[in-house]
């Protein structure tokens, strides 16, 4: 590996991984699969560490916490990358029309060159590392910007990597804003972009400029219907852990529940036993996190003010297990919001914290025109035992992904592909899916010598016409 200094600057350690990937194309599976096993390595010698520096970023934040919904799903998708690599590595023989025969056809599948990946603050280890992941396995030079607002898992990380890999393998770039910007502008093969929608406009703004071909994993309105038909003490449960795991800081937490109407008295119970059950402290428990920061405690707290000050009824459901103390540390008390009237921010931005807007219905078609009269959103949950309503709504309703009675499973299966539609993004990963995201499928046609393709050169005449008559009634 050719050792480059990591004090490059931005744009000489990009030309040095460009030049790298120009220079070896084929990129065997001997390498791809080391790479892998030195991102393993490095996860789990240094596990705890990291998960000790994302529990410094946020202030709390558990280390089993991290283990689950960082390193463990990490571990997952590089084993799952290290089994299936040569299988999808594969070149696939396809099928060639009969007016192209004898000739054959396949689709090589090759490295796309320099992959760039921006990755957010709330899941830093898993989803910064996790699409750099996928990029090596396709074969690609990864560049990584982490964000700014985790400085400490992203310091480590940069360390780390910086041990394990040449510059011109895979790099971390460390920054703030207008490091970010630069790094958006340059012309990757490919840009991996997760976070919001708001800076994502800007970060496909400035791939087009360069033509780079972008995925963008956005966040969005999630909702979360309950059919008439859900138990909802069993519900409750699963809702509160979706909402409530990294305290509502997940793209895919359920951002609003849509409930029949008559039962709120009953779900708030329910809700608030499930809380109960799950954190029967709030403040000084390690297992719910903090908001990551003083800006975000403040927006939300500026979203119940709202809510509160236009006639919603806010709902604190953490009961005794709230404290004072709870404000220095930044863990925000679970909360329910009742009757949020139309206008609110909190029915138009993603929250991205534990608050739980509930909103009634009265049939189950009313709920999906409440859907679909907004932004396609990034994951849709349904809960309830009538698998006719269950269909209806899957029919009817476009989503990033779906859980059925359960929230963010789907996430943790490397089957299914995972991203968003519309507004909530665009392109997929996780899997194979993630593997071709990062992979050009290049087509390849063998001419045989024994061709007939002469056939339908000019100058064309009676013997033509004869030939395209044939072709037409056998097509």
């Amino acid at each position: 590996m050719t050792q480059i200094p990591p004090t490059l600057p931005l744009r000489a350690l990009f030309d040095a991984q460009h030049s790298a990937s120009r220079q070896q194309i084929d990129v065997p599976l001997a390498l791809r699969r080391d790479r892998l096993a030195r991102l393993k390595a490095l996860i789990d010698q240094h596990g705890a560490a990291l998960s000790d520096a994302v529990q410094a970023d946020f202030g709390v934040r558990s280390r089993q916490l991290t283990e689950v919904a960082d390193l463990f799903v990490l571990r997952a998708a590089i084993g799952q990358l290290h089994k299936e690599l040569p299988h999808w590595m594969k070149t696939r023989r396809v099928a060639t029309p009969l007016y192209l025969q004898p000739a054959s056809a396949h689709i090589q599948r090759q490295p796309l060159g320099v992959v760039g990946v921006i990755g957010p603050w709330n899941y830093p280890l898993q989803l910064n590392l996790g699409p750099a992941a996928t990029a090596l396995a396709a074969g690609n030079r990864v560049m990584l910007k982490p964000s700014e607002l985790t400085p400490h898992s992203s310091a480590l990380m940069a360390s780390l990597v910086q041990g394990a890999f040449s510059a011109d393998e895979f790099s971390v770039v460390l920054g703030g804003a207008d490091v970010a910007h630069e790094f958006a502008n340059l012309p990757f093969d490919h840009l991996f972009f997760t976070g919001s929608t708001t800076v994502g406009r800007k970060v496909a703004a400035a791939a087009a400029a360069n033509l780079t071909p972008t995925t963008l994993e956005l966040g969005g309105k999630s909702p979360c219907i309950v059919d008439a038909s859900c138990n909802l003490d069993e519900a409750a449960v699963k809702i509160a852990h979706g909402k409530l795991l990294n305290a509502g800081q997940t793209c895919i937490a359920p951002d609003y529940v849509l409930l029949p109407r008559g039962q709120e008295a009953a779900f708030e119970r329910a809700y608030t036993a499930a809380v109960a059950r799950l954190f029967p402290t709030i403040a000084g428990n390690p297992d719910y996190a903090a908001i990551v920061s003083d800006r975000h405690h403040a927006r939300l707290q500026g979203l119940l003010s709202e809510a509160t000050a236009q006639g919603a009824r806010v709902v604190d459901v953490a009961g005794s297990a709230a404290t004072a103390q709870a404000h220095p540390t930044r863990q925000m008390n679970p909360t329910l919001v009742f009757n949020p009237g139309p206008g609110l921010k909190l029915l138009d931005e993603e929250i991205f914290g534990p608050i739980l807007p509930v909103v009634a219905y009265d049939t189950m078609d009313e709920a999906i025109r409440y859907i679909n009269a907004r932004p396609r959103p990034l994951a849709l949950y349904w809960f309830g035992t009538d698998s006719a309503s269950r269909d209806r709504v899957m029919a009817n309703t476009v989503s990033g992904g779906v859980s059925v009675n359960d929230t963010l499973m789907h996430v943790a299966h490397e089957g299914l592909p995972f991203g968003g539609v519309g507004e909530s993004g665009w392109g997929a990963y996780h899997g194979e899916v993630g593997f071709l995201r990062f992979t050009q499928q290049k087509p390849v046609l063998v001419q045989s010598r024994f061709s007939m393709g002469h056939l339908f050169y000019p100058p064309y005449g009676p013997r033509f016409d004869q030939i395209m008559g044939l072709l037409k009634r056998w097509l």
